[in-house]
């Protein structure tokens, strides 16, 4: 399980460094691709091809199925990590998140999420204060 959230810089040549415990889990390779709400989503091999077995039962034939896997797969894209823990971010995948300088690296359970550190601050002030509705909405039928 990912979780944790870590601000880190990327360089000129959009390279930005993981956590040490985020790449352990990761593996050797893996892959990112576009994510919802402007972020990046980083998978390990396992849990995309766990994705990927998924978004093939959906019927093709359905607009919203084939306009979901052309975004999601046409920025999708292998990565692996440099001798010093970095891993390059595709020019077409940085432009998406509109990740220049800042970034934040936050765990959300499966996979491991890249914000520029606007997009990650916007996200995060307009859901605090609905914080409390939506976990009552989730959990409403659970006990805990």
């Amino acid at each position: 399980m990912f979780m944790g959230e870590y601000h880190h810089n990327i360089d000129e040549k959009r390279r930005l460094i993981i956590p040490a415990q985020f790449r352990n889990e990761l593996g050797s390779k893996f892959v990112i691709a576009r994510g919802l709400e402007k972020c990046l989503y980083v998978y390990s091999y396992e849990e995309w091809n766990r994705i990927v077995d998924k978004l093939k039962t959906l019927p093709f034939t359905k607009k919203d199925t084939r306009t979901f896997m052309r975004y999601f797969f046409s920025g999708a894209t292998e990565c692996e990590f440099d001798s010093t823990g970095r891993i390059n971010i595709a020019s077409l995948l940085a432009e998406y998140a509109n990740i220049e300088k800042e970034c934040v690296i936050i765990g959300a359970n499966d996979r491991i999420e890249i914000w520029s550190n606007e997009n990650w601050t916007n996200f995060f002030n307009e859901n605090a204060s609905q914080l409390e509705t939506i976990a009552e909405n989730l959990f409403q039928d659970d006990s805990f």
